[in-house]
């Protein structure tokens, strides 16, 4: 088993990568033990201080959904984040709030037409760029950024916080914890043993657990038996999602058909998880090679001579996150494969949608 362990001090624009390269995980369980037990005392007493009423937690003037996870990244927060977006845009005006991961630039940012992926990180630069009409806005203390965006932006009526639930300044309307249905939090230990930020208690506080990156034969069956798993409160809800890729290839100037990946290509990635894009072109029968880089990797020069390398005059092919950040290094014949969220069902999809909207109401 290989366990890759990525530790960001993103406020010194530092990452350093470590990896772990496990051969017998019992054994080194037994050795990285005491130091789950440390963190995990630590995590347990900050929880506590919330709990107790020492530390405040503090509930908004404006409804907000806070979407976050209890691993260490790769459960589709940023997708979910997409999706709220597209569904709700239209009927409220709305503000995003990201730590800003993978940023050279520290304190409360809201993007603006200089904004990039360097300046805001990739995925609200994302955001940002894909949804015109939205308010993108990073910061390390969400408090402050919700002060900032208050101020700023008076008419605002709805907020979607990434990555919240860690960040228990502040109560959301809604809390949306995403874990994956191949490696579930229940299923999963505390760093460093295993990749969880907090203990599996900690997904009480949300309201909603959304079980992401489904294989898309999962049957009714699966789904209940899944569900007992998870051992939910009365007042949780669980809904079952997958990943849908689009048929066709993108960038800034034009859309090509999936097929026109049959010439050999390269597949550089730079996300926590690789592994259902991956699957998806492997499917559609497409020879390629990958090229991996770590989550939220600023491209370089040399990152982008080594992908010319393995090129061989095809395409390049990326995320929609990671062009983010290798579209403007690299402009010709780069392209993007988008994803998005999708429910095995329209009644629960509906079912989500007005958790959502009830919660967005309450003020």
């Amino acid at each position: 088993e290989v366990y890759y362990i990525i530790y960001a001090n993103h406020r010194k624009g530092l990452i350093t990568n470590i990896i772990f390269i496990f051969m017998d995980m019992k054994k080194w369980r037994l050795i990285l033990f005491p130091f789950a037990l440390i963190y995990g005392i630590v995590i347990y007493i900050r929880n506590k201080c919330f709990d107790w009423g020492i530390l405040k937690s503090q509930k908004l003037q404006i409804p907000s959904v806070g979407v976050g996870n209890l691993a260490m990244g790769g459960t589709g927060k940023s997708i979910l984040i997409d999706y709220l977006i597209t569904q709700f845009k239209l009927q409220y005006k709305i503000a995003v709030l990201s730590r800003g991961y993978g940023r050279k630039t520290s304190g409360v940012q809201i993007a603006n037409k200089q904004s990039s992926a360097v300046s805001i990180g990739d995925e609200p630069y994302q955001f940002f760029k894909k949804h015109k009409g939205i308010t993108v806005a990073v910061a390390e203390k969400r408090i402050l950024g919700v002060i900032r965006l208050l101020k700023e932006q008076p008419g605002l009526e709805v907020l979607f916080f990434d990555d919240m639930l860690q960040h228990r300044a502040i109560t959301p309307s809604l809390m949306v914890l995403t874990t994956t249905y191949y490696c579930p939090y229940f299923k999963d230990r505390l760093f460093p043993v295993g990749n969880l930020r907090e203990g599996k208690v900690a997904a009480n506080r949300a309201e909603v657990v959304l079980v992401t990156k489904c294989p898309s034969t999962l049957t009714p069956q699966q789904m209940h038996d899944y569900k007992l798993a998870f051992q939910l409160k009365p007042n949780q809800h669980i809904f079952f999602t997958k990943l849908h890729y689009n048929s066709f290839i993108q960038n800034k100037q034009e859309k090509r058909p999936l097929s026109d990946l049959k010439a050999p290509f390269v597949l550089v990635t730079g996300i926590a998880d690789p592994a259902p894009i991956i699957g998806y072109l492997k499917s559609a029968d497409l020879e390629f090679k990958h090229l991996s880089y770590p989550d939220h990797h600023l491209f370089t020069l040399a990152d982008l001579k080594r992908i010319r390398r393995h090129q061989n005059q095809g395409f390049i092919l990326t995320t929609e996150k990671d062009f983010t950040r290798l579209g403007g290094l690299a402009q010709e014949r780069v392209f993007y494969l988008s994803v998005k969220l999708e429910f095995f069902e329209s009644k629960a999809e509906t079912n989500f949608k007005k958790l959502v909207s009830s919660a967005l109401k309450e003020n």
